[in-house]
């Protein structure tokens, strides 16, 4: 198995491959809804778009949730322990 990594606060994803990277999902599975500074913002999440949420990750990268690791077509967001341990054993 390959590992890349990215940082995507220094080289930022294009809207097509946040839209792709995202894949199926809602955009909110990728949103960092505890980010600081979303918080900071006071905004109901009620009241974003999918589309609205992908211009704010673009924006802002702090608001996309991390790390993202994508093996193959599966992305896993988030801390997850169980489904990292799966794809990376």
């Amino acid at each position: 198995m390959t590992l890349s990594e990215r940082d995507f606060f220094g080289d930022r994803f294009s809207e097509c491959e946040l839209r792709h990277l995202i894949g199926r999902r809602s955009p909110s599975d990728v949103f960092s809804w505890n980010s600081p500074s979303f918080r900071k913002l006071e905004i109901s999440r009620e009241s974003l778009s999918d589309d609205g949420l992908v211009a704010m990750m673009l924006d802002e990268p702090r608001f996309i949730r991390r790390p993202l690791v994508q093996v193959g077509d599966e992305l896993i967001v988030g801390a997850d322990i169980v489904a990292l341990s799966r794809v990376l054993t």
